[in-house]
């Protein structure tokens, strides 16, 4: 019988902390009343500025030991559906290869990137290349990795200064707690980060990124509910470069893809941004919903035409999301995968890796050393 479906023993080391913050230098710490308060301050100031309490000052909380991708997509539509897959289906026949089309499908590999994927299998299979299931599944993991490895590209924030990242992405796809734990990242990799909470149009969305900015300990530009998300926006990019930051992450609002106004609005940012540099925004990272399937392709084709999107970041990928619209995005638009979010802490989010995502998805005895990976 084989064992190939079998999971390994979780493999798991010390995590570093999750929700440990460290200050950023004084001189970049909130002076307008419209910045996110910071904490107490831990020297004196002039009045109407506040500074942020030195590194040292700052206590780092314990967090949990960090998943490997494995255990996080274990849940996946498509890690369960294949671990099936070849329970049911032991030979190497015609009828194993058109569940496995199924499965592909309805994991949002999408019908064409899954037709193609089968049907290479399935010449190969006649020509008898496959000894058994696992050479075939050896197989299907190559031609997978293939897939993305073209849109493996790390975001660097480097060579501009500061660096402007536009977020964007539908309501609920977890934009602004993506704009956390980037800050987050940022922060730790000891860049100056400003937050801009563009996103106006959410009741609260202002607040939650102001406590964001707090748990960071990163200055957040805010101007309240319902003001101008372009002014917001100009007005941190104006701030960040008097500062010297190195990062201005600016929040939108959750646009609907489906509301032409809206999305008007976002192609107005992205021009006020112009007027104080011609390269600005240097990266449009879209958040996309893992669990969204299909759906996503029609988001990223609208917004990527009002806003010209370069990146994208797929999130929820830790539950039940299906995982294949990862395979749809790359081959449907070719975008970079910056990030993917694969749990709720801090160091969840992490740099896309094809090797290690596709290893995490398939049957244990196949992932050799990348779904163990942090």
């Amino acid at each position: 019988m084989l064992k190939f479906w079998k999971k390994k023993p979780a493999e798991t080391k010390p995590g570093q902390a999750d929700d440990a913050v460290a200050a950023i230098a004084p001189g970049h710490a909130a002076s307008t009343p419209n910045e996110a308060a910071a904490p107490a301050p831990a020297e004196s100031a002039p009045a109407g500025e506040a500074v942020l309490a030195p590194p040292e000052k700052i206590a780092a909380e314990a967090t949990p030991a960090r998943r490997s991708w494995r255990e996080r997509l274990a849940g996946s539509a498509f890690s369960r559906g294949l671990g099936s897959l070849f329970v049911r289906h032991p030979r190497l026949d015609d009828e194993l290869l058109d569940e496995l089309e199924t499965t592909l499908i309805s994991a949002d590999v999408g019908v064409e990137a899954s037709t193609g994927l089968v049907e290479g299998l399935r010449k190969r299979m006649h020509k008898r290349e496959f000894a058994d299931a696992d050479a075939l599944l050896a197989a299907l993991r190559a031609d997978l990795i293939a897939m993305l490895r073209p849109v493996e590209a790390p975001l660097e924030v480097a060579g501009h200064k500061p660096f402007v990242v536009l977020v964007v992405g539908i309501n609920g796809a977890g934009k602004t707690t993506t704009i956390g734990k980037l800050a987050r990242r940022w922060r730790d990799q000891k860049n100056a980060v400003m937050l801009a909470a563009g996103d106006t149009f959410r009741a609260a969305a202002v607040e939650q990124l102001k406590t964001w900015g707090e748990r960071n300990q990163v200055p957040v530009i805010s101007q309240g509910q319902d003001a101008d998300a372009a002014s917001v926006i100009f007005d941190a990019l104006q701030a960040a470069r008097s500062r010297g930051i190195d990062v201005l992450i600016a929040d939108t609002a959750g646009r609907l893809h489906t509301q032409g106004g809206l999305m008007d609005e976002l192609g107005k940012i992205a021009r006020v941004l112009k007027k104080l540099d011609a390269d600005a925004p240097h990266e449009v990272l879209m958040v996309i919903d893992g669990t969204t399937g299909q759906n996503a392709i029609s988001q990223v084709r609208q917004f990527r035409q009002i806003v010209g999107v370069t990146g994208l970041v797929v999130t929820k990928l830790d539950g039940t999301a299906k995982g294949g619209v990862v395979f749809a995005l790359a081959r449907e638009f070719g975008l970079p995968i910056r990030y993917v979010g694969l749990g709720e802490s801090a160091t969840d989010l992490r740099v896309f890796e094809a090797e290690a995502f596709v290893d995490g998805l398939l049957p244990g005895s196949l992932a050799g050393e990348g779904a163990g990976r942090d």
